[in-house]
């Protein structure tokens, strides 16, 4: 109760800051929301039993709802795609999940590759749909903290590399732009470059992990 009650509190906390300018610390304790929110959804679509109490509260209602959503739609669309480029993460980068470091290590990669050639909102949404392929294969091989390692890790990264880009547009509702009066066949185009981008470099990323010889 205690834990739900925290949630309820910081939910409150987090609706807040979209009627002003966010700071960079709220920008990533949404980002660390939607990010719990995406990861639980994509759990409950895997079929995967998921008991942290912290991790079922969805993210609250208002904007940041709204926020999720639109977010979930677009990583829908970007994984009915390429159905096969989002799941079995670990599998694909070949490493270990029993390690917090290789697991963190390897998150960062991939992310700091899809973001190589600049920001986009194609972009952010792979990183959520890479985020919550992870998460699914930890929960799946009995490894459930290591999803408070990858919320940790993409909050992280946001901060170092997303939040001077979010904070131009405004904060993270900017994204329900991409689906109010927008042509279907131009927003899989983006989604298809975001697809693309990832699939092109995740044999990259596996040399990157190997270890020295």
């Amino acid at each position: 109760m205690e834990v739900l009650r925290r949630s309820s509190v910081f939910a409150a906390e987090v609706m807040e800051v979209f009627d002003r300018s966010p700071t960079d610390k709220e920008l990533v304790s949404q980002a660390k929301a939607l990010c719990r929110d995406y990861i639980n959804s994509r759990l409950i679509q895997a079929g995967v039993s998921w008991s942290k109490p912290e991790y079922n509260t969805p993210v609250p209602g208002g904007k940041l709802a709204e926020v999720s959503t639109i977010l979930l739609r677009l990583g829908d669309e970007l994984e009915y795609i390429r159905p096969n480029v989002y799941r079995n993460i670990a599998r694909q980068l070949n490493i270990s999940l029993h390690s917090e470091t290789v697991v963190s290590d390897a998150f960062l990669a991939v992310a700091a590759q899809i973001f190589t050639a600049g920001i986009t909102w194609g972009k952010v949404v792979s990183l959520y749909a890479v985020a919550a392929g992870l998460a699914v294969d930890c929960v799946r091989h009995a490894q459930p903290a290591m999803v408070h390692t990858i919320v940790d890790c993409l909050g992280e990264f946001v901060r170092k590399t997303l939040v001077t880009w979010l904070k131009r547009r405004g904060g993270w509702a900017d994204i329900t732009k991409c689906v109010v009066n927008t042509d279907p066949s131009l927003r899989s185009h983006w989604l298809v470059a975001a697809v693309c981008s990832f699939g092109h470099f995740l044999k990259a990323i596996f040399f990157v992990l190997l270890p020295e010889r």
